[in-house]
C-alpha cells in the first residue's frame, strides 16, 4: 500500500485499515510460529503498512 493511497482516506477509514491490519498481522505471527506461512515477508509488509497509517492518521489529527 502505497502513502499517497492511504492519506486521501478519512480518520474513520484509517482506524479501520489499522485494525484489520493488526488482527492480520497477530494471525500472521501466530501462523509464523507454527511454520505455516509460506512467505514470511507479509509480517514485514503489514508492519510497514501499519507504520503508513499511524503516520498519516497523527498528520489528519495533528490539524
Amino acid at each position: 500500500m502505497k502513502f499517497i493511497d492511504i492519506r486521501d482516506l478519512t480518520v474513520e477509514e484509517l482506524r479501520k485499515r489499522e485494525k484489520s491490519i493488526i488482527e492480520e498481522s497477530f494471525d500472521l505471527r501466530m501462523k509464523h510460529s507454527l511454520g505455516q506461512v509460506g512467505n514470511p515477508l507479509q509480517i514485514r509488509s503489514l508492519r510497514r503498512d501499519r507504520a503508513r497509517i499511524r503516520t498519516a492518521l497523527a498528520a489528519k489529527l495533528a490539524r
